[in-house]
């Protein structure tokens, strides 16, 4: 079953963000957009590298009303702790969401049950708190946050303009196209 338009349910996790621990809910994520970033867990492999790539766009998403969420299952001490040791995380100012009770994971269907992990989950959630993007990998296959940016933005715009569509490979300034019988075949 689709999640997309799907609402995202009443939550409230811990969170580490900037030398301190805070508490996230729903209502933060209504009235802007949000990325809801899982990965497995903390001191891993390719959880630094995702992560940090997402830093280095944070202020691109910040820039576009986006706020960006990680999310694993270990806890904000643990969040705390790799932020300390790590020299890529510790560069790292979005919040990190702590989901130790699979709360996140299993109402965004990411939950590895066996592991107790997550999945490498991705989701764009709208200013109405519901999913209008996402994209699942598996967990030894890293993302890439110019994409996940350029999904952001298309996914605004197709919000702003509804009666037009991006295309593939889509930049903000590229045509986009405006749906009608003229198109169907001929692209």
């Amino acid at each position: 079953m689709s999640m997309i338009n799907r609402e995202v349910s009443d939550f409230f996790v811990q969170a580490y963000q900037n030398g301190e621990f805070k508490t996230v809910t729903r209502d933060d994520i209504l009235g802007g957009w949000s990325v809801f970033f899982f990965y497995p867990a903390d001191f891993t492999f390719v959880c630094p590298t995702e992560l940090s790539d997402l830093q280095d766009k944070y202020e691109d998403f910040k820039a576009a009303g986006c706020e960006v969420y990680s999310i694993s299952t270990d806890t904000h001490f643990v969040h705390k702790a790799w932020h300390d040791t790590s020299e890529k995380i510790g560069k790292i100012t979005f919040p990190m969401l702590s989901d130790p009770n699979h709360e996140l994971c299993e109402d965004f269907e990411v939950m590895i049950e066996s592991d107790g992990m997550a999945e490498r989950g991705s989701f764009v959630i709208n200013p109405e708190g519901r999913i209008v993007s996402y994209e699942v990998s598996a967990g030894n296959v890293g993302r890439n946050a110019d994409e996940l940016f350029r999904k952001l933005q298309a996914c605004q715009f197709v919000a702003e303009h509804g009666d037009e569509v991006c295309p593939a490979k889509w930049q903000p300034g590229e045509a986009t196209l405006r749906p009608s019988l003229d198109l169907v075949g001929r692209l």
